[in-house]
């Protein structure tokens, strides 16, 4: 457990520390825990930057990608100046700036087998904010092995899906159950090719924190077994069970 809070610490976390379920012991509890997040585009930034102004002590973030300006209506944490600029470089700038006492680790490459395998041991939760299968299948499997909770997103014109696995029970579904593997395509997920609304983006993103936060303080309901099935233009939320199949 950390140290006790400073002063500062205190005063600029105060709107969290006052609540019941949170107090200062969970604050300590935010700022010792390490998160992951696998893809800075739109889920990963908001998801990323809300995770940092709550105190979180360790965020690993992932991504090989530059910033595009067709990027930008929906990836909170970039500007018309960060153009063709790495992205993970701009967003470590971005989140120290929003809080400096939060240790910002880059990962400026295309996540495979061997290279999250060698990352995934120093971190306790996993965010997914990808947006093609195979990342999400190859970060869903990596996960399983080595039984962390994961939260993935995915999200396409006005729709958005949030899941949460908790891998330490071996009873408890996975991605594969949902999605199956031989019968999705990248187009489901596609942005590019389907559209996004900006703000499907950031709702999802930061829900995705939302049950890291939860989960780091043991506090609520949660996604598991479950998935969030968002309608974001006619308001139509509903969390439907999703069950291990035995194959």
């Amino acid at each position: 457990m950390s140290t006790k809070l400073s002063k500062i610490e205190i005063e600029k976390f105060s709107r969290q520390i006052i609540l019941k379920n949170i107090g200062a012991l969970g604050q300590r509890k935010i700022q010792d825990a390490k998160v992951l997040i696998i893809g800075m585009g739109g889920l990963g930034c908001p998801a990323a930057e809300f995770l940092t102004r709550s105190g979180i002590g360790t965020l690993g973030i992932v991504d090989h990608d530059k910033v595009s300006l067709s990027n930008i209506h929906r990836q909170t944490l970039y500007t018309e100046k960060d153009v063709n600029k790495s992205k993970v470089k701009i967003a470590k700038k971005k989140l120290n700036e929003i809080n400096s006492k939060t240790k910002i680790n880059i990962f400026n490459y295309k996540l495979n087998k061997i290279k999250f395998n060698k990352i995934i041991k120093n971190y306790d939760y996993i965010v997914d904010g990808t947006d093609n299968f195979e990342s999400k299948f190859l970060i869903n499997d990596i996960s399983l092995s080595y039984k962390k909770f994961l939260v993935v997103g995915a999200i396409s014109k006005f729709d958005g899906h949030i899941f949460s696995f908790d891998f330490k029970n071996k009873n408890n579904p996975s991605l594969r159950d949902f999605y199956q593997e031989e019968v999705v395509t990248d187009d489901i997920l596609n942005c590019e090719y389907d559209g996004i609304l900006g703000t499907v983006a950031g709702t999802v993103g930061t829900m995705q924190a939302n049950e890291i936060l939860k989960k780091i303080l043991n506090i609520g309901q949660n996604l598991n077994g479950f998935i969030l099935i968002l309608d974001l233009l006619n308001l139509n939320i509903r969390r439907v069970k999703l069950k291990k199949r035995k194959k």
